[in-house]
């Protein structure tokens, strides 16, 4: 999943050797405090910042014999010691600590490092879709519901809508990001039996991390549940965009179009194929986003004060969750920047049904003009559905009609058929969503 998805910033955070590098800078940190508070010597703290390291290599091999992943971390770095002449100084490594000590706080630091990528993916993308719903603010489009022609809308006001729901999922971002900046120093069950609460508030500190309140040998788990079903609900909206996408690509409607470079084939037996290739991947790479909720969300029931069956878990979703998402972010962001609109297209789709699109408008018309309600929807209607099965022209047909004639005037119905009245407000929306001076 690395190696093919992600950009290289992401990958790195989730290779073994930036796992054990942080591993490594979480026990300096430990040894620095602890020797601040008098609990290390000072010159063992000195050299363990001086001397210590690891082989990749070298921790593999003996994890493969000792089947303890921090054993053979610490091992590997006592033998670095030793080989610099500094072997009595790793007695204090990992000295007062649990192995969730170490790679709960580590992991801390790789979860934000990985969401600091995904913020400035959430800040890309919402950028590039402010640009294109200001570009396209007054870009006439038909508005569809249940995939069938409504009322008028702007392709601005679609674009608009996209960016206000990636405003929202930034701030829940920010908000899970900041909750899983949390460290963890407080020993095997959580009580602090062999180093105090001072010196976890300090280690915490030196890493840029918070120390969590209250621990047991591993932080709580709804806290990386919350963050990997933030995650799901980023791609679910990166999903919705692809997904709006691909139906305006279909050869029928053909108001938008995925970007389709210069000798890029679409089918290997028909060379007129232009498929929306990119928004089914991110549409599919979205339901894997969204399957690692659950699984997160299982973690959270651990036996007592600790077991491992999270662990093996968040060795899986939490670099594929972070490395699609920040991929995802990246497609969406290209797709949007890059997007083939046809506004001319739009302009014909709307004409499409030749007024019956202001069927509701007519409604309201001669419902003002005196007509009751019911009369006036079943005259209405009547129209409509004529208009439907003939592919008639639903305005010429209303207004040829004694009865409506009765109640609106030529020029009542110019300003029942029209698009301008139709989105006279949309101006106010733009300035509630974007605010009066942003566009």
């Amino acid at each position: 999943m690395i190696a093919r998805y992600t950009r290289p910033e992401m990958g790195a955070i989730w290779t073994d050797q930036k796992k054990y590098e942080c591993w490594l800078e979480v026990e300096l940190a430990a040894s620095q405090s602890l020797a601040e508070l008098g609990e290390v010597p000072e010159d063992a703290a000195a050299a363990l910042r001086s001397n210590a390291g690891f082989d990749l290599r070298r921790i593999q091999e003996i994890e493969r014999e000792v089947r303890h992943d921090v054993i053979a971390f610490t091992t590997a770095v006592a033998e670095t010691m030793k080989a610099k002449g500094a072997g009595d100084a790793s007695r204090w490594l990992h000295y007062g600590l649990t192995s969730n000590d170490v790679v709960d706080t580590a992991q801390a630091l790789q979860i934000k490092a990985a969401s600091a990528l995904i913020a400035k993916g959430l800040d890309e993308l919402s950028r590039a879709l402010k640009a294109s719903a200001l570009r396209y603010q007054h870009a006439f489009q038909i508005g569809r519901t249940h995939g069938i022609h409504a009322e008028p809308i702007t392709f601005g006001l679609k674009l608009a809508i996209w960016w206000d729901e990636v405003q929202r999922h930034r701030a829940r971002f920010a908000e899970a990001a900041e909750e899983l900046r949390l460290g963890k120093i407080s020993g095997a069950v959580g009580t602090f039996a062999h180093i105090g609460p001072e010196a976890e508030e300090k280690i915490c500190a030196r890493l840029g991390l918070k120390a969590a309140p209250i621990s047991s040998q591993v932080l709580s788990r709804d806290l990386h549940a919350h963050y990997i079903a933030t995650l799901a609900g980023i791609a679910a909206s990166l999903e919705k965009i692809a997904l709006e996408i691909r139906h305006l690509q279909r050869t029928e409607v053909r108001e938008a179009e995925e970007p389709f470079a210069a000798g890029q084939k679409g089918s290997s037996a028909m060379p007129h194929k232009r498929n929306p290739v990119t928004c089914e991947q991110i549409c599919g790479l979205a339901r894997v986003v969204r399957g690692n909720a659950e699984p997160a969300f299982e973690n959270v029931a651990l036996w007592h004060e600790r077991d491992i069956s999270h662990s093996s878990v968040e060795r899986i979703i939490l670099p594929d969750s972070t490395i699609l998402v920040d991929y995802l972010l990246a497609k969406t962001t290209w797709l949007i920047s890059g997007l083939r609109v046809n506004v001319d297209r739009m302009r014909r789709n709307i004409d499409l049904t030749r007024g019956l699109i202001f069927s509701g408008q007519l409604l309201l018309d001669l419902a003002a003009a005196g007509m009751l309600r019911e009369d006036a929807y079943r005259l209405v209607q009547s129209h409509a559905m004529r208009s439907w099965e003939s592919e008639g022209d639903f305005r010429g047909a209303v207004a040829g009609d004694p009865i409506v004639q009765k109640y609106l005037t030529p020029g009542d119905l110019d300003r029942t058929f029209s698009l301008e009245r139709q989105l006279r407000h949309l101006d106010v929306v733009f300035d509630r969503v974007f605010g009066k001076t942003q566009h």
